[in-house]
């Protein structure tokens, strides 16, 4: 999974003065757990561009201005209710012996039979909770639905991989075709199509006997 920099400044106080003279100037008050104490750091809003407003999964890279670097995942986001600025964010450390929970994307690939019939194409969840050790976290979960025909779905169950857990039951529904009247008129013309196509050579031959 690719990791984001973010480069901060540890803080020193962080009562409410501090925080809201930081917001003033464009900073953004975080905090990391995980480890052996919360660790508190600011950096630039715009910093945090690529690793909140993007649909993809990353992880972070935290580089403080001491020289320290920390691996994290982010866990939390609060946004202004009213200007939309991101305002604090919660930060999870990531350690490689230990799993880390996580959200990831699903991307849809290939064009559905039964979309083509008329079907409705349902995407039942964008994203799926996982749990994984960092260097097993996937980018995202790449769903196949070229042989996805009407009535039909794509269940948690076919995407279950041994180097991470997917934490939602394995009859959850991610994508799934349903059944449209469009779809109906279409599967019918096509029966017609096909019983039309039999009867020919039968009356063909009919005719040749007589």
């Amino acid at each position: 999974m690719k990791s984001i920099t973010i480069k901060g400044s540890e803080r020193e106080s962080v009562g409410k003065k501090a925080t809201k003279a930081l917001r003033n100037a464009g900073k953004v008050p975080c905090v990391i757990y995980g480890g052996e104490k919360p660790l508190h750091f600011s950096a630039d809003e715009l910093s945090f561009k690529n690793l909140v407003y993007t649909p993809n999964a990353h992880t972070a890279v935290i580089e403080l201005d001491n020289g320290d670097k920390i691996d994290a995942v982010m866990q939390d986001i609060q946004f202004h209710p009213v200007t939309d600025k991101i305002i604090h964010i919660d930060f999870y450390q990531l350690f490689k012996d230990k799993e880390v929970t996580m959200d990831i994307p699903v991307t849809l690939e290939g064009n559905s039979p039964g979309v083509r019939s008329g079907g409705r194409l349902l995407f039942r969840k964008r994203k799926l909770t996982i749990k994984a050790l960092p260097d097993n976290l996937p980018d995202f979960f790449n769903v196949d639905i070229s042989k996805l025909k009407i009535g039909q779905n794509i269940s948690v169950e076919s995407l279950r991989n041994d180097d991470f857990t997917i934490l939602h039951p394995d009859t959850t529904v991610v994508v799934q075709v349903k059944t449209a009247r469009a779809a109906v008129a279409v599967e019918e013309d096509e029966e017609d199509e096909e019983a039309e196509g039999a009867e020919a050579p039968a009356a063909e031959a009919a005719e040749s006997k007589e």
